[in-house]
């Protein structure tokens, strides 16, 4: 696992850095203007300091006026899926965040590789190891950087239980619990087909995932899976509900659970030989809160904008000439743990996680 930045880090850049400096900034465009894009990464891009909304890339013009007009970007950057390959002409837009139904993030990420963009696509990366791969090789040929966005790597809640975990501040961790799950509702029906990349899993449990492995700082080796479906109807093409035991190859263990049929479920805990750390809510957008059993050992943190600060270190990285520690292999290693479990559930037996 790569380096993690200090949780200091993350808070500076929310509250903001040099007022006086004039920051450079790198041109966005949104492929998928989403509720995700309208709640979180369009508001974010307005507090931004090193990146700026450039593009809009949406099939429905109604929508991309009303952007326009909020956001006041040019005609000459409005794309639609069609025409999206044009954006290779416009020198205004840097990166490219593709947010999109699961199974359309390799087209867009190949297409703006094509064109010569960075690309920022949102979690899970892909549907499989295989589509991961075909994008990293895609980003590298170009010569472009290929970031996912896993935004809690750089939340500071996320980060000190990190250092926790390196600097042993409990001695070694043993056991991580982790879930993430909702009751979905009727506006949510892309999550229960196969062909747009839903199921639980895919959509929320790789949070999970995440959290696991980048507290542990390793990959799991084996893991034993089973589904649990109540509404065989709504989830005849997906997984409605997981349930995961990971083992290391240091002799450490993890549970998994995941989704869409209970409220609530957002959490993780790390057991270790001299005490116990974790956070509920722990993966949703905004919320976290954390804990540990020694009151005089806080996890404890401001607020700040997951968005605006993984967009802002991603134009940083990009400005400066730096590598992105959540990179593309970081998705590919999580889809792996996402391929064996879903072996495991199949085979009723342990699956070995495969290797990048």
């Amino acid at each position: 696992m790569k380096s993690v930045i200090g949780a200091g880090l993350a808070v500076s850049l929310a509250k903001g850095q040099d007022e006086k400096a004039e920051p450079k900034k790198l041109g966005w465009a949104l492929v998928g203007l989403s509720r995700l894009c309208e709640n979180n990464i369009g508001p974010a891009l307005l507090k931004t300091k090193h990146s700026r909304l450039a593009g809009l890339v949406t099939g429905t013009p109604e929508k991309a006026k009303a952007w326009q007009e909020k956001y006041g970007v040019e005609d000459s950057g409005v794309y639609n899926y069609e025409n999206f390959d044009k954006i290779l002409d416009n020198p205004d837009i840097d990166v490219v965040y593709i947010v999109l139904p699961n199974s359309m993030h390799k087209e867009f990420t190949l297409r703006a590789a094509k064109a010569g963009k960075h690309v920022y696509v949102e979690k899970p990366m892909a549907i499989t190891p295989e589509d991961c791969r075909e994008m990293i090789a895609a980003c590298d040929e170009a010569g472009v950087k290929l970031g996912v966005a896993y935004r809690l790597q750089f939340e500071p809640h996320h980060m000190e239980a990190i250092r926790f975990a390196r600097e042993k501040v409990f001695g070694d961790v043993k056991h991580i619990d982790a879930g993430f799950g909702f009751r979905m509702g009727g506006s949510n029906a892309w999550r229960q087909k196969k062909e747009l990349g839903g199921g639980a899993l895919l959509d929320v449990g790789v949070y999970a995932i995440q959290g696991i492995r980048y507290i542990y700082g390793e990959e799991p080796v084996t893991v034993c899976a089973l589904e649990t479906k109540t509404d065989k109807e709504r989830f005849a093409e997906v997984d409605e509900t997981i349930t995961c035991t990971m083992k290391f190859a240091s002799g450490k263990t993890a549970n998994l659970f995941t989704t869409f049929n209970l409220g609530g479920y957002n959490r993780l805990t790390a057991f270790a030989e001299k005490g116990q750390f974790g956070m509920e809510p722990c993966f949703g957008t905004n919320g976290q809160a954390g804990w540990t059993s020694d009151p005089k050992v806080k996890l404890d943190f401001p607020k700040t904008d997951h968005f605006e600060v993984q967009m802002d270190l991603f134009s940083q990285a990009i400005i400066e000439g730096k590598e992105w520690k959540v990179d593309g292999t970081e998705g590919l290693r999580d889809h792996l743990v996402m391929e064996a479990i879903l072996k495991s559930i199949a085979s009723g037996k342990a699956e070995a996680v495969g290797k990048v």
